[in-house]
This record gives C-alpha cells, sequence and structure tokens, in this order.
C-alpha cells in the first residue's frame, strides 16, 4: 500500500488488497521505536505486560493506570504503525459506563488510537458504546487470557464442531457490531481460516494458523527475552536474553578485576 502511516481504514483496506497485517506487541518507548522502525502495521500494548514486564503469573493483576503509562510510552516513540491499547481484566467487564471510561483514558491519556476487548456476543453491546464514543475497537476471541481460571489454563479453543461453531458466531457479532479487526488466539487452524473467510474485517491471528489476515506475537518471545518455554506457535527471531546476560556478566567480571574503567573511559 501507497500510505505508510497505519490508520483505522488503511489496516482494514490491507484485507480487501490481500495484503498481510504484521503486529508485535511493545510495552516501552525504545522497542516500541525498533518495532515501528521495523515496519510493523500495528503495535498492541498487550495485557501481557503483567507477565513479561512485571513478573506476574498471568494478565490479570495489570491495571488500568499500568497499561495507560505503558501505552503512553509506545504511543510517543510511534511514527507508523497503529497503536492499540489492551483493555485489562475488569476495565470493562463490571458495566459499559466502565468500559467507556476505561477506553476514553486509553486514548486521552495514554494516546492509543483503538483499544481491544477480550469477548464474543456478550460484549457486543459494550463495544457498541465504545464505538459510538468515537474509540475504534478491536475484538479478542479464542484463547482469551483473561478467562484463563475459566477456561481451565491455557487451552486450545474451538477444537470440536460445536465450539468451533460458537467462535465463529461470536466473530459474526463482532464484525457487525462494528470492530475494525479480531485477535484469534489458540484455535485449529481450519477455524482460523473459516471466520477469516467468513467476516469482512482483518483477522489477526496468534496460534490460529497461516490463513488469517495478520499474525501478532509478543516480542519478548521472538527475540527469547524470557526463559518461559513459548507455545508451539511461536517462531524465535533473537537471542536477546543471552546478549544481555553476556553484556551484564561481562561489565561485572570487569569492576570486579579493576577493568572498568580506564583512565581513558573517565573525565
Amino acid at each position: 500500500m501507497a500510505e505508510s502511516r497505519r490508520t483505522v481504514p488503511t489496516i482494514v483496506a490491507m484485507k480487501k488488497a490481500g495484503e498481510k497485517i504484521a503486529v508485535l506487541t511493545a510495552y516501552d518507548w525504545m522497542t516500541a521505536r525498533l518495532v515501528d522502525e521495523a515496519g510493523v502495521d500495528m503495535i498492541l500494548v498487550g495485557d501481557s505486560a503483567a507477565m513479561v514486564v512485571l513478573g506476574y503469573e498471568n494478565t490479570l493483576p495489570v491495571t488500568l493506570d499500568a497499561m495507560i503509562l505503558l501505552t503512553g510510552a509506545v504511543a510517543r516513540a510511534r511514527t507508523n504503525a497503529l497503536v492499540i491499547a489492551d483493555m485489562p481484566f475488569m476495565s470493562y467487564q463490571a458495566s459499559v459506563a466502565d468500559a467507556v471510561r476505561s477506553a476514553g483514558r486509553a486514548m486521552k491519556e495514554g494516546l492509543a488510537q483503538a483499544v481491544k476487548f477480550e469477548g464474543g456476543r456478550k460484549i457486543v453491546p459494550t463495544v457498541k458504546a465504545v464505538i459510538e464514543a468515537g474509540i475504534p475497537v478491536m475484538g479478542h476471541i479464542g484463547l482469551t487470557p483473561q478467562s484463563v481460571h475459566e477456561l481451565g489454563g491455557y487451552r486450545v479453543q474451538g477444537r470440536d464442531e460445536e465450539a468451533g461453531r460458537l467462535l465463529l458466531e461470536d466473530a459474526v457479532a463482532l464484525a457487525d457490531a462494528g470492530c475494525f479487526s479480531i485477535v484469534l488466539e489458540g484455535i485449529p487452524w481450519h477455524l482460523g481460516k473459516e471466520i477469516t473467510e467468513s467476516i469482512r474485517i482483518p483477522t489477526i491471528g496468534i496460534g490460529a494458523g497461516p490463513h488469517c489476515d495478520g499474525q501478532v506475537l509478543v516480542i519478548h518471545d521472538i527475540v527469547s527475552y524470557t526463559d518461559v518455554r513459548p507455545p508451539k506457535f511461536v517462531r524465535r527471531y533473537g537471542d536477546a536474553r543471552s546478549v544481555v546476560r553476556k553484556a551484564a556478566e561481562d561489565f561485572v567480571r570487569d569492576v570486579k578485576d579493576g577493568a572498568y574503567p580506564t583512565l581513558d573511559e573517565s573525565y
């Protein structure tokens, strides 16, 4: 596409043009600069920050205030990518009014250009209200991490025919409600293909097969910046953990040995 700066309309148009959509997470200013320079179409400030940045066991503890802080750092770094703020657990579930308020804060204070909600048909009234407030919404169905306890862990969803049918209905309902795209997480590839072919808005897969309109991964996973074994669908493109650890080890050794700093490295 000729236009480099991504907006909601250009993301939607990419599906019509048959252009794949590349999405990565980022949670800080410098990382956001790097992935933006790399040419990603969207940067998702995911509630996965709870795990890969803040050290929690799952996504549930991260607060709206924390997400706004992280989103602002990312938004100030972007040049071309569309920045999406993940709405954390209990920032939108209690009421539609809470959802509109939370999404509004993500846009106003966090400088996001869109927000993401987890859930299917049950959250359609929320999605419609937020969109009516002038805030673009990305949906998220399948393996929804905020429902980890309800789902019994991080399990593939939609394996049987009935479960697949319900997820397809969720996707259609979210598209009809006005979402500009939908994340499909942890579902069989054939279901990802069926949903992608059944709705007019882009699907962004994460463990949902190659037929989605785009793909998203967590930046810490693709650069091996975590010691947690990643899911099967993650492809690693670097080894940042080893680079950082070696640099730190070399610094510690030089300080202990008196090799750093030298006079040439002093004022």
